[in-house]
């Protein structure tokens, strides 16, 4: 468990798209700030100092790989670890790496993702211990601000090193594959990516592969981590415009807030529950002792027992959050270039850092927390099909006896939720053994993170249809709701459930009001 500070009170400002800039220093970079520059609100910059620190990082590992042998410069990777190469065989050693590991399968990935992954591997280049050329690098940096991207496809890793992806950058940043405009028109998911470019865009300049680049470039989980980063911020979006849904919902069925009060949650201190069932208060305007309230002695789980649902999701969501800001801001590379070995020499350590166990468990008990708090929405929306529970019609219905109403909303609801459901199969389960039995387990981070995505974009729909039926309800309450800041959301462009019609439209309006929702 967390402490009350690590749970986010206030949504993150984000700079405006003009004129916003993010730093990438290898020490200081974060979620948001990764979806700033995945989302094209903000550009990168480098301080000199970061660049520097790549710079001597290079070096170093050249000075090392000229004194002895070093794992993916004189000799083959895998397996082949112990096969050492000929000064002539290392002279292509690197092409031949990235053409062989540039073997991802499946659909493009998702530009936003892409530009994610630049992100956090050119920050961690600039954290130093990669020894990779800091050229590449400064390509990273150059496609992110010019707008173009790699062609990256879907599956190639099991979370032990995003190698098909970032071989494929690879070949792209040396001009072998070409840059493909983020503002173009999507292309084919599968098959072979165009073997030329557009010249209508500018590109980064192509780099002459140094010795030693291949490994240290693809030596990193830098899909994964730019994907976990891209769940980070959207996730808290969410979970915070959570608490305005959940609270819009108790009020529509004039639900109590017993359940809320400040004495029940300080006998369970739990830093997510204290927060859940606080927001709901502030939202409401209700004191921390709030006076028995409602028409029920107590209400369903879907309103009684929100906060104890809701707030495993917050802190699983901020556990990941930190993760993530360690992973991006901390070089991964194997072998780690490291100015501080034995007697104070610079030193090439051998390790297993790239092994994503802890992000793959932590993005595992995100989504097992999402389908916790998904559960409870689905079930208020379900509420409001009961008359006993609104005191208004069955599904809301105001049309001719017999009138549907949001009756459907349950059944879109309840598959939105089946996909979350099926995303809390935890990842970290498989199993699978590598390279002759060198690399014998993987973490499936990869997969966790994929999960994650999908799992995240359910849950968005989840709430919408809670959303829609909240605010329908409380259109037809014969009490109009006192004055909070929740109700605001009355006056945002929801059409009244006036008759029977698709829902599809009105859902979609709700998904957007949630970011709104989440910044009140």
């Amino acid at each position: 468990m967390g402490t009350a500070s690590e749970i986010p009170r206030h949504p993150t400002k984000a700079p405006s798209a003009e004129g916003a800039f993010v730093v990438l220093d290898g020490a200081a970079l974060d979620a948001d700030a990764v979806a700033r520059l995945a989302d094209r609100l903000a550009e990168p910059t480098v301080p000199a100092e970061a660049a520097a620190r790549a710079e001597r990082s290079w070096h170093t590992a050249r000075r090392l790989a000229a004194a002895g042998r070093m794992y993916g410069r004189d000799t083959g990777v895998g397996a082949n670890r112990m096969v050492f190469l000929s000064h002539e065989d290392q002279a292509g050693q690197d092409l031949r790496l990235l053409r062989s590991h540039a073997g991802g399968v499946g659909a493009l990935l998702p530009v936003r993702q892409i530009r994610a992954m630049l992100a956090v591997r050119a920050n961690q280049v600039l954290a130093g211990g990669s020894g990779l050329q800091p050229a590449v690098a400064q390509a990273l940096v150059e496609a992110l601000r010019l707008g173009v991207h790699p062609a990256v496809n879907e599956y190639g890793a099991v979370g032990t090193g995003d190698l098909t992806a970032l071989a494929q950058a690879g070949l792209t940043v040396i001009g072998e594959r070409p840059w493909l405009s983020d503002d173009a028109a999507p292309r084919p998911a599968t098959g072979p990516a165009p073997q030329e470019t557009d010249a209508t865009f500018a590109v980064p300049a192509p780099v002459v592969l140094a010795h030693g680049d291949a490994l240290a470039l693809m030596s990193s989980n830098a899909l994964i981590l730019g994907q976990a980063a891209l769940v980070c911020h959207d996730v808290d979006v969410l979970l915070r415009a959570s608490h305005a849904v959940a609270a819009l919902s108790l009020a529509a069925v004039s639900g109590s807030l017993e359940a809320y009060a400040a004495p029940v949650h300080a006998l369970r201190p739990y830093p997510g529950v204290v927060h859940a069932a606080a927001e709901v208060r502030r939202l409401l305007g209700a004191p921390e002792r709030p006076r028995a309230t409602g028409r029920r002695i107590q209400d369903p789980f879907g309103f009684r027992a929100f906060p104890q649902a809701h707030g495993p999701a917050l802190e699983a969501a901020a556990a990941l959050r930190r993760m993530v800001a360690v992973e991006i801001n901390c070089p991964s590379e194997n072998p780690l270039i490291s100015d501080d070995g034995p007697d104070g020499a610079p030193a090439a350590y051998h390790h297993g850092g790239f092994y994503a166990a802890p992000l793959g468990l932590a993005l595992d008990q995100l989504c097992l927390a999402l389908l916790q708090t998904g559960q409870l929405s689905a079930a208020r929306l379900s509420a409001f099909a009961d008359p006993e529970v609104t005191g208004l019609r069955p599904f809301l219905a105001q049309g001719p006896a017999g009138s549907s109403g949001m009756m459907i909303l349950e059944y879109s609801a309840n598959s939105a939720l089946a996909e979350v459901r099926s995303c809390a199969m935890p990842a970290s389960t498989g199993h699978t053994v590598l390279s002759r039995g060198m690399e014998e387990a993987a973490s499936f981070a990869s997969q966790g993170v994929r999960q994650a995505l999908r799992a995240v974009d359910a849950y968005r729909l989840v709430l919408a249809c809670e959303l829609v039926a909240a605010v329908g309800a409380l259109r037809q309450h014969p009490v109009p709701p006192p004055a909070a800041p929740v109700f605001a959301v009355l006056d945002a462009g929801l059409s009244p459930l006036a008759e029977d019609r698709p829902l599809t439209a009105d859902v979609a309006a709700a998904a957007d009001l949630l970011p709104a929702l989440a910044a009140l």
